[in-house]
């Protein structure tokens, strides 16, 4: 029993539980709309349920991933514009689940933040619901921390969780790779979620606030602009998959660029060519590029340049394989091949980087 007139609350050490529970109630609506076969459950109880049966699996291998948002955030914060990067959590994880060839079932999030604001919350978690809507994986539960003094008021971070399913037998990279392979590059929607820390020292060298007009995408902000969400090829990507039984391998374009993703596809004794003349580079990159100073060889392992995922299909496959893709609306076009590797680097490039 306290010897205190008034003794302490919890909300006297800035959390409150009453924020956190009607943010609960707030997000209901946005957690049932992801609702698909094998999860059907309501959110509140101590775990989620998956039912890979009700899913239609039969022998299946499960794969997981995590994955954050990173300093995009900040731009989020500074800019008080959040509706995005909840779509940005999911298509990180999403992605890096598609690439294996399984098809995401079910999403989990972590939210903390120093103090609970529920409508900033709210707007988050609706960008998750709309992420998990666009990858048909379902949002089955998360946590929400509030925790002053380890992070300011306004500041937040976001850590997701993704786990899917294959078919034994049907996982990616296959064991057919070979050399003469084409690389098909499918188009990003901009700068996706790596490369931000760098994103926001061009932007403090350059003066420009976020409000400001966008000098690469008139009629925009320039927040908005940066904030454009991480694109989720998993409908898509699926669909050739299934459609063509072509696609050997698939390479998400992520922090490292083309130098340390695709090698995490090839066996030893392939390398990949990039004809960088093939690549359409969004204005973005050439912005931050010219503003920077960044150089050519940077930019392509820092930034996806345009490119956010491809696939390796042989040669006599590519056409049909670019006819599903296309008609899934994905931007989709040959920009390189799978060589011998013999000596020398494992990712090399010809051709100019359109900067």
């Amino acid at each position: 029993m306290s010897d205190r007139a008034n003794g302490l609350k919890y909300s006297d050490a800035g959390v409150d539980i009453d924020a956190g529970n009607s943010l609960v109630e707030r997000i209901k609506p946005h957690v049932r709309s992801t609702q698909r076969p094998g999860a059907d459950s309501e959110i509140g109880g101590f775990g989620g349920l998956f039912d890979l049966r009700a899913a239609g699996f039969e022998d299946p291998v499960l794969v997981a991933a995590n994955d954050g948002v990173g300093t995009k955030l900040k731009i989020a914060i500074e800019s008080d514009r959040h509706d995005t990067v909840g779509v940005d959590l999911v298509a990180m994880c999403v992605n890096d689940l598609v690439v294996q060839g399984a098809e995401p079932l079910f999403f989990l999030d972590y939210l903390a933040t120093g103090k609970l604001d529920v409508d900033q919350g709210e707007a988050i978690v609706a960008g998750i619901a709309k992420g998990c809507i666009d990858a048909g994986c379902a949002l089955i539960g998360g946590e929400t921390a509030e925790m002053p003094g380890m992070y300011s008021d306004a500041d937040y971070d976001l850590a997701g969780f993704a786990v899917g399913a294959a078919e034994r037998g049907g996982l990616l990279p296959s064991n057919d790779i070979a050399s003469g392979d084409i690389l098909i590059g499918l188009s990003s929607s901009g700068i996706h979620s790596n490369g931000f820390s760098l994103v926001r020292r061009i932007v403090e060298l350059s003066g420009l606030a976020w409000n400001a007009p966008a000098p690469f995408d008139a009629g925009t902000t320039l927040g908005e602009a940066l904030l454009a969400p991480t694109r989720i090829y998993v409908r898509p990507v699926l669909a050739a998959i299934r459609a063509t039984d072509a696609v050997k391998a698939l390479v998400h374009i992520t922090g490292g660029g083309f130098w340390e993703n695709i090698p995490r596809v090839l066996p030893e004794t392939l390398a990949a060519e990039i004809d960088l003349d093939s690549i359409s580079v969004p204005p973005v990159f050439s912005w931050l590029a010219k503003t920077g100073g960044v150089e050519r060889d940077e930019m392509l392992r820092t930034f996806n340049c345009g490119i956010g995922m491809i696939a390796a299909v042989a040669q006599e496959h590519v056409d049909e394989v670019l006819d599903v893709l296309r008609d899934q609306g994905e931007t989709a076009t040959p920009i390189g091949r799978l060589v011998d590797r013999n000596s020398g680097a494992i990712v090399r490039t010809n051709g100019t980087l359109s900067l």
